[in-house]
């Protein structure tokens, strides 16, 4: 009996093998995604002016990763210092922010071999939203700042940090032993993006599963994604998102947050991308970028900064439209 089911198998491929083997690399394309560049000036190196908004229809899947910027091995001074020169405020509370007030604490919400994750509370804050957190079998709210530090020979190095209240996340690689813990630089959102004062996404709850590291978001306006750490390393960490709904061209799905004052004073001063997985990578200063359309992309620089100069580089990659398992 095993033989004749065989022979009738193999006769099936035969016949429908090719036609389902091309609807699956159908399936499998790539999915472009476009920029849209709605930067604006400023002189103040610590207001973040650069918005690059990402829209896409139908994707479900992508990767988010931070990067090591480029020229990291021809530097040896990593300047971290902040720059208020510009601005008209001094490092406080932004002018134009509300200020709601808070009982400032910390909590270590886990803390195992690999990983120790830490919720802020700050004693101000431009949003009220207090979103509940739940981590393993342990659940809190109110922090303005989840911390995820990952733990390498005896260090406890910070690679990740999520800010419930309006949906900002910040990601780096660790860093290079010279630089001690390096440094942030660009930001991004991830989800479904409202516009007020400034972007943000409203996020109902979180929920982080330990092993393997992940981070589950329910969105306030509906939908959910699950942002996998696949990836932190002196290279890059990385981030593979699944998203229960497919993204609509008419919203954006992610906005790239960051700062530019000049191609020397950045934490992105150019865009690199692909149309697709075979077309040659293309590049354009931040300033000439208008919308584009491509695979993957990266926000970096190629020029050494005196503002953050070992921030990462962050790009979006893998764009998916199918469904996640």
């Amino acid at each position: 009996m095993f033989p004749l089911r065989f022979s009738r198998l193999a006769r099936l491929l035969c016949l429908f093998g090719p036609a389902l083997l091309a609807a699956g690399a159908a399936t499998a394309a790539p999915v472009a995604a476009t920029v849209e560049n709605a930067t604006t000036t400023t002189a103040c190196a610590e207001e973040d002016n650069v918005s690059l908004v990402l829209r896409g229809e139908g994707i479900r899947r992508m990767r988010i990763e931070a990067l090591q910027p480029a020229y990291l091995d021809s530097i040896s001074k990593d300047i971290t210092a902040p720059d208020f020169s510009g601005c008209n405020f001094d490092g406080g509370a932004h002018p134009t922010d509300p200020a709601h007030k808070f009982k400032p604490r910390r909590v270590v919400l886990l803390d195992d071999a690999q990983w120790r994750i830490v919720g802020m509370t700050l004693p101000s804050f431009w949003r009220p939203q207090q979103v509940p957190v739940r981590v393993g079998a342990r659940t809190d709210r109110g922090f303005h700042l989840l911390q995820v530090f990952r733990k390498e020979e005896g260090k406890v190095l910070e690679a990740l940090v999520l800010y419930p209240a309006d949906g900002y996340w910040r990601i780096k690689p660790l860093p290079e032993e010279r630089f001690g813990d390096g440094v942030y630089g660009s930001s991004f959102l991830l989800g479904p993006v409202e516009q007020g004062s400034r972007p943000v996404v409203d996020i109902a709850s979180i929920r982080i599963v330990p092993k393997p590291l992940a981070i589950h978001l329910r969105f306030a306006k509906g939908g959910s994604a699950v942002a996998r750490v696949s990836e932190i390393s002196r290279k890059r960490t990385a981030l593979d998102v699944r998203l229960s709904s497919p993204t609509a061209d008419a919203r954006p799905f992610a906005v790239l947050r960051s700062m530019y004052v000049a191609a020397d004073n950045a934490d992105v001063s150019e865009v690199r991308w692909r149309e697709s997985p075979e077309a040659a990578e293309q590049a354009l200063p931040l300033p000439e970028v208008k919308t584009l359309s491509g695979t993957q992309m990266r926000f970096g620089r190629s020029l050494p900064s005196r503002h953050n100069t070992s921030a990462p580089d962050i790009a979006f990659s893998d764009f998916d439209d199918t469904v996640p398992r």
